[in-house]
């Protein structure tokens, strides 16, 4: 445990007059930035928690803390509340100290260093020794915290609420848990003894035992995971980022199969994007809720004890998954496209075919204007014009030889709208055809999931 070295001055209870905003944020979910205990029971009304923190922590510069209690029936902040706040770190704690906010609002500054000791700075009152906020003085935290990636656990008890002096008897502890986002390299060898990076970006907790076995393929990584109902209950989705580099052809495929702890996820559980970083793909892991119970229902029904972890899986798979679905960046159209034949090969001709639907209903749009565009390199190599009468439509175009690689098939000035939308292929006949499937708002609708995941079931198989 850290060893906490308290700076302060003491007076009395006090109540601070100050009009403040309540923050409106983005609730992306469990390991995106915020966490929210829904119903805290205390002397006979419901209050609700929140702690949000950034998603990244540098080294250097202030971040910040923020815990927001509001009263469930009335909507409003809840007033001189005192919080006994624990953060935990790898099972290991943090600080353990109490927090006075007297409008429902602390704000906890921190101050990531390299000191071997927990400080923190302030005032603190004379009943509980709360730490809390003047104009002049307020509460920091700094040394040694958020100074590495994964789960972060908050054990919070209310000790007083409505009046600074009603203290509260065995409120009960209440837990949120927030990620730091961790990037962790893996150099790997490929099938001919060539070193190859890969990276993890995990939104939930710090990766272990990654491998990527040459002969079978598959990537293999572990991630610790507590599948208690206690903490299933406020977990809406864990997310995951497998990078590799683009012209590591030995990998790459149309699309991936995933398992966890040996079982296939769903198809919408994998996503693959080569649209947000110009040399690596990304392939995403996002299970929601949902899913984390089916993944633990099959295996409680197994017969073996629960892990302590999530073993993921990755592998190549051969099929493109077809039809293909990209959205406007407004979600206005939805255009779905495949190509026959399957394989593109230089010096064959291959039809592109796709339809234009409404993005809401997805019904198709008759006479939908549209402007097609291949592209290699960042250069236009084909470009046509034409109206979709029924809504779908196809084009026709011939590699050359020398017109291998990656390539982005867009789709401009949809119905004349000004709007486009983009997917991604890769033609490399050396390794046979590899097909991606890169929607410009594959991550938003990643993101968009992880928003509504506490009020929509968004998982088919």
């Amino acid at each position: 445990m850290n060893k906490i070295i308290l700076s302060s001055s003491k007076f009395g209870i006090f109540a601070l007059t100050i009009s403040l905003l309540i923050p409106i944020s983005s609730v992306y979910g469990h390991g995106f930035g915020i966490d929210t205990i829904s119903s805290v029971n205390v002397e006979g009304k419901k209050i609700s928690i929140s702690v949000e923190t950034p998603m990244f922590f540098e080294q250097t510069g202030e971040k910040q803390i923020t815990i927001t209690a509001i009263e469930t029936e009335t909507k409003e902040p809840a007033k001189n509340v005192t919080l006994l706040i624990g953060l935990f770190h790898e099972n290991k704690m943090i600080f353990r100290n109490y927090f006075f906010t007297p409008d429902g609002l602390l704000f906890i500054k921190i101050n990531p260093t390299q000191d071997n000791e927990i400080r923190i700075h302030g005032e603190q009152d004379s009943l509980l020794g709360a730490w809390h906020r003047t104009k002049e003085n307020p509460i920091m935290i700094s040394g040694p915290i958020f100074d590495s990636g994964g789960l972060y656990n908050f054990e919070i008890e209310v000790r007083t609420i409505d009046e600074p002096t009603n203290i509260v008897e065995n409120s009960g502890v209440y837990n949120a848990d927030l990620t730091i986002v961790d990037t962790t390299n893996f150099l790997q060898k490929d099938a001919e003894n060539h070193d190859i990076e890969f990276k993890i970006k995990s939104y939930f907790d710090n990766i272990s035992n990654f491998q990527y076995d040459p002969i079978t393929q598959q990537i293999t990584f572990e991630m610790p995971f507590d599948w208690s109902e206690k903490k299933m209950s406020h977990i809406p989705v864990v997310h995951e980022e497998v990078h590799f580099p683009k012209n590591f052809s030995e990998f790459f495929s149309p699309s991936y199969i995933g398992t966890a702890n040996g079982i296939e996820l769903f198809k919408a559980s994998v996503t693959v994007d080569d649209y947000s970083v110009e040399d690596e793909r990304i392939v995403h892991f996002v299970l929601l809720q949902d899913h984390l119970r089916f993944l633990k229902n099959k295996l409680e029904n197994s017969g073996d004890p629960l892990p302590n972890s999530i073993i993921f899986t990755l592998t190549k798979s051969e099929n493109p998954g077809f039809p293909l679905t990209a959205f406007t960046k407004s979600e206005d159209f939805q255009v779905n496209l495949s190509w026959d034949p399957i394989e593109i090969m230089p010096g064959q001709n291959t039809n592109f075919i796709f339809t234009i639907r409404d993005g809401k209903t997805g019904e198709p749009m008759r006479n939908s204007a549209y402007t097609f565009v291949i592209l290699q390199n960042d250069q236009e190599i084909y470009k046509s014009t034409g109206v979709a009468q029924v809504g779908g439509e196809f084009e026709k175009y011939t590699f050359s030889e020398d017109q291998t690689g990656p390539t982005i098939i867009k789709f401009e000035n949809i119905k004349n709208s000004g709007q486009e939308t983009s997917f991604g292929i890769v033609v490399a006949p050396e390794f046979g055809t590899i097909t991606t499937i890169v929607l410009f708002s594959m991550l938003l609708t990643v993101v968009l999931i992880s928003r509504n995941c506490f009020s929509k079931n968004l998982i088919s198989n």
